[in-house]
């Protein structure tokens, strides 16, 4: 095998520990994660094999890497693209290779751990519709998780009209897209409060229960309470 970063991760397997990550990720029928495999390597062992052989795989690699079953080695594909990113020459290869292939992206962490550092990032100076297409007419949950997560990197920035407005579109929705939203107006809050109190206001009677724990997780217990009225 001459892709480095599949076969060192490969070499790496620790069956000890699928059973848990297959639990942790809901893999069983019906659940979100159902039919995805594990090698049982933990993130730390991922991220070094992936700073260890990022610069000697091609984007064909990451392209077996990102096909792969195992979920470890989709996950080693997403951040050796990171890294690949911080490349200018490669950036709009890297935005076209993670847009191409979004039904690989296929778990919370996949997304978490890839979108605002590749998509949201690249989008800081671009028309954002993208992500208001994701978030409205996603073809998987992920793709919708995407939309939100991506503007993580806008927030850094201090620009949270586009945390808010798609929040909006994702009011209403599953519980994995439920606790991102609520995670991303959380971060929001962090430096805007008023904004993210007033964006509340209007909305929290009628919010999913579970968003709005996650937005006023910060909040003091006498806030907290106020929104649970």
């Amino acid at each position: 095998m001459n892709n480095l970063l599949y076969k060192a991760l490969l070499d790496h397997k620790d069956p000890s520990k699928v059973d848990g990550l297959m639990r942790f990720f809901k893999t069983g029928k019906g659940q979100y994660g159902y039919g995805d495999k594990f090698l049982g390597i933990n993130v730390p062992i991922t991220r070094r094999l992936v700073k260890e052989n990022w610069k000697l795989v091609s984007f064909d690699n990451l392209q077996e890497c990102i096909e792969s079953k195992y979920h470890e080695i989709r996950l080693s594909a997403l951040l050796a693209l990171i890294e690949k990113y911080k490349i200018k020459d490669f950036q709009k290869r890297c935005i076209d290779f993670y847009l191409s292939n979004t039904e690989y992206i296929n778990n919370w962490d996949l997304v978490d751990l890839s979108c605002y550092k590749l998509l949201g990032e690249w989008l800081i100076d671009k028309d954002r519709s993208l992500l208001y297409d994701f978030a409205r007419n996603g073809k998987t949950i992920w793709e919708n998780r995407i939309g939100i997560v991506s503007t993580m990197a806008f927030i850094r920035k201090g620009e949270l009209k586009d945390t808010f407005n798609i929040a909006d579109i994702l009011l209403f929705h599953h519980d994995l897209i439920q606790k991102a939203v609520g995670w991303l107006l959380r971060e929001a809050g962090k430096r805007d409060k008023k904004a993210l109190i007033d964006f509340l206001e209007h909305r929290y009677h009628k919010m999913p229960r579970t968003m709005l724990r996650y937005s006023i997780e910060r909040f003091s217990k006498e806030e907290r309470l106020a929104f649970n009225n």
